[in-house]
């Protein structure tokens, strides 16, 4: 029998850690090359702008994105964000007029209540993240239309999403560079604190975690927390970027932060990823969008292409994947010895 078929559970982990590293880069890698090489075959080539709206579509759901890449670490999972981002957007606009930064106070203070709120409960009950955080979709969606009063809400100051849509360095905006400025933020925190290994060992076994003096309903009250604050300020930013803020977004952009997430090598079982990760998910999604975009190709091909490489992912992530195949291969050699 051959090594990869008897493989040890170490070395399968080990191989899994190695892809999970790889892998988001290498997805980016090609995306890249496959948006410098198609458009120009197409006659359209890639500019300095396209990588500009490349980091404008990074900064519209990219702290969506960090807020469901956290809470997965923490090994669970919050299907509000989306409502979250919608509300505090909402919010910002509502109590922004005299000042933007009170606008953004009120969004992200909101989104911390909801968090600390949920984060709370499953810390409390032990209850499972997603019907609880579904319970809450609903709710805050429900706050939503009340807040908006079922219309579009529009931010009179135009002067402020003028700013954070201007254009610095070429490529970037005041607007994703406070998204880039709060990755990297998140990232000191996760890589140089004792919050990291917290949250990643409270994902990986909680009961262990808890054994070994970790305060898990902390940790995961925390999470969630910062999972509001996250949404909350990424919802007031694009409400401010858009001058105008609707009640309802869809989950297309929640399908997108989910997708960036995955491909940036967050491992859904909790415990295992990285901030840098959660990062180049973001970017491989949101300059796959401009590439499309910039080829006027349909929605529908974008969600093709996010189906399909999201299938990659998983496939190559899957535990074991090499022992099943070669375990697979030898049967059929074996059979088709007993024949002969």
């Amino acid at each position: 029998m051959s090594a990869a078929a008897t493989a040890t559970p170490t070395t399968s982990a080990a191989r899994q850690r190695r892809m999970r590293a790889i892998l988001p880069p290498t997805i980016l890698a090609a995306i890249a090359v496959v948006a410098v090489v198609v458009p120009l075959w197409a006659g359209v080539p890639l500019t300095t702008f396209s990588v500009f709206n490349t980091f404008q579509n990074a900064a519209t759901l990219g702290l969506v994105a960090l807020a469901v890449g956290l809470t997965v670490m923490a090994g669970e999972f919050d299907l509000s964000t989306i409502a979250v981002f919608t509300l505090g957007g909402l919010l910002a606009v509502k109590f922004g007029e005299a000042s933007p930064f009170l606008g953004v106070a009120v969004a992200v203070g909101a989104g911390m209540a909801l968090g600390a709120v949920q984060g709370g409960i499953q810390a409390a009950t032990g209850i499972s993240s997603v019907p609880l955080t579904l319970g809450g979709y609903i709710v805050i969606a429900g706050l939503c239309h009340i807040v908006a009063g079922e219309s579009i809400l529009v931010y009179g100051d135009y002067d402020v999403g003028l700013w954070l849509d201007g254009t610095v360095a070429f490529v970037f905006s005041p607007r994703s560079l406070v998204v880039l400025a709060v990755f990297a933020l998140v990232w000191v925190a996760m890589r140089h604190t004792a919050v990291g290994p917290m949250i990643r060992a409270v994902g990986a076994d909680r009961r262990a975690a808890r054994a070994s003096g970790v305060p898990a309903g902390v940790v995961v009250s925390g999470v969630f927390i910062l999972s509001g604050a996250l949404c909350g300020l990424g919802g007031a930013l694009f409400a401010y970027s858009t001058t105008a803020a609707k009640y309802d977004l869809g989950l297309d952009p929640f399908i997108f932060a989910v997708t960036a997430v995955l491909v940036g090598g967050i491992d859904v079982r909790g415990g295992r990823g990285s901030v840098i990760g959660i990062l180049v998910g973001v970017l491989a999604m949101s300059l796959l969008d401009t590439i499309f975009i910039q080829l006027a190709m349909p929605t529908y091909m974008i969600d093709l292409a996010r189906g399909g490489i999201l299938l990659v992912v998983v496939l190559v992530e899957a535990p074991d994947l090499a022992r099943r195949v070669a375990a697979w291969k030898n049967n059929r050699r074996s059979l088709a010895r007993s024949h002969e």
